[in-house]
């Protein structure tokens, strides 16, 4: 969605090309995607929602994970076809996949034009200049991870207006035997707190109402740079940003969740009652063969401290099944775990075997349809606990953030609540008049949907 930075930067005498972008991944791959719009956009290349439309496409990289790589293979071989049949006139890759496989993914499909590594994205004007100049060297970019986070600032946001993502740091000092995004994001590298404050103001004079907070380690913030943790500091100065309404926290690593850290979210304004802390599993068997160097005991008090402390906090987790060794004994132990503290916002994943890690050599591996029944059975259990939290809001009302109507019915939107964060979790299907994009609206309640919510607007919206 265009923003008034985006107007800002039309040129008089016409694009120097045009192209269309594909985002893959995750709210990190999204914030690099919105920094090389922005900078295509101020060298003067116009942005077009079809490909068929465009000189050339640029396909912005998922690496993480098996379904993830397909989904960017799919995309690159769908841009590929389009430039093997003239419709294209070249085809640039970047992102994560580009990281990981670097010149085998040349070998597999030579006719991808360009490769720009996700420390590379600085340059993608450049390399945007070589293809439409016909130039053939330097197919590559890739550089290393620099010692600081890169500038995130001058984006051209592809959100909606009201939202959005601000990357806190950069990279990853945990070693998850099951995790490959070191090898690609490189070491944690905090961006220092001037900066973020600096893109927070930024982003909030540009219409953001609501700032989703991400890093890979969010709570490690501050470790290398300033020699201890700070994110309990960045909170309290986010929290007095003008224009805000919600600071949301994501990808909060269970350690370095200080009481300090827990009194300023509970005493904040704008820091809405929600934690999004992935565990992965209950089973400290399982969690010493991952290398999370975490235990369940730990986890549970520290569970029970974030319920009593923090009132209404809504907890979002993510669960692996079938990790390489789990027993029928490990599992049931995560199914009653997830029973016990009952998570509002539950996912699960099946261990994806990633060659280059060190759970791939780890022995018994176990089979795919093992990993899928023990997946189902825990999203059963899952179900059943946030269809009884959805009956519980019946009657209660909560502010709603409106983000778009629904499709073909007057007076219908879809919004969300504190409790839910953009694309991942539930939504409320908000009844009123006059709303709007954007607009927070105080409502009731009346009815659960599956997962999601029925509210009716009460107040006028704000």
């Amino acid at each position: 969605m265009a923003t008034p930075f985006t107007e800002q930067l039309q040129r008089a005498d016409g694009p120097k090309g045009r192209y269309a972008f594909i985002s893959l991944g995750c709210p990190k791959n999204l914030v690099d995607s919105e920094r090389m719009l922005g900078l295509l956009q101020l060298d003067g290349y116009e942005l077009t929602p079809d490909p068929q439309d465009a000189d050339f496409a640029i396909v912005n990289t998922c690496g993480f994970i098996e379904a993830a790589r397909n989904e960017s293979f799919a995309a690159i071989d769908e841009m590929l076809a389009l430039k093997q049949s003239g419709q294209l006139r070249g085809v640039i890759v970047s992102g994560c996949l580009a990281e990981r496989q670097k010149e085998l993914l040349l070998v597999d499909r030579p006719g991808i034009d360009h490769l720009v590594g996700v420390f590379g994205r600085e340059e993608v004007t450049k390399v945007a200049d070589r293809l439409i100049g016909g130039l053939e060297e330097q197919r590559l970019v890739f550089q290393p991870a620099p010692a600081r986070p890169l500038d995130d600032n001058k984006r051209m946001r592809i959100t909606p207006r009201h939202f959005a993502y601000l990357k806190i740091s950069e990279g990853c000092d945990r070693l998850c035997t099951f995790c490959a995004i070191p090898k690609m994001r490189g070491k944690h590298a905090t961006k220092p707190m001037e900066a973020v404050l600096d893109e927070a103001r930024e982003l909030a004079a540009d219409g953001v109402r609501e700032l989703v907070i991400v890093a890979q380690d969010t709570t490690y913030y501050g470790k290398d740079l300033y020699g201890e943790t700070r994110l309990a500091e960045l909170l309290r100065q986010l929290d007095q940003v003008e224009g805000l309404d919600w600071v949301r926290l994501m990808y909060l690593y269970p350690m370095y969740f200080s009481d300090e850290l827990i009194d300023v979210i509970a005493g904040s304004r704008r820091i809405v009652p929600y934690l999004d802390m992935p565990l992965q599993h209950a089973s400290d068997r399982m969690l010493k063969r991952m290398q999370r160097r975490v235990n369940r005991a730990d986890t549970e008090t520290l569970l029970e401290k974030l319920r009593d402390r923090i009132p209404g906090v809504v907890m979002r987790t993510t669960m692996i099944t079938g990790f390489p060794g789990e027993t029928d004994a490990d599992f049931e132990e995560m199914c009653g775990f997830v029973k016990q503290h009952r998570f509002e916002r539950l996912g699960v994943f099946t261990y994806s075997l990633e060659p280059d890690t060190p759970a791939a050599r780890l022995p018994d591996h176990l089979p795919e349809e093992v990993k899928d029944e023990r997946r189902a059975e825990l999203m059963a259990i899952q179900q059943q606990i946030a269809f009884d939290w959805a009956d519980d809001q019946v009657g209660k009302q909560s502010d709603v953030l409106i983000d778009s109507p629904v499709p073909e019915q007057a007076g219908a939107w879809i919004g969300r609540s504190a409790a839910d964060a953009p694309d991942v979790d539930c939504v409320t299907y908000v009844s009123g008049e006059g709303l709007a994009p954007g607009q927070l609206v105080r409502c009731e309640n009346v009815a659960r949907s599956d997962y999601d919510l029925a509210a009716v607007a009460i107040a006028p919206p704000r």
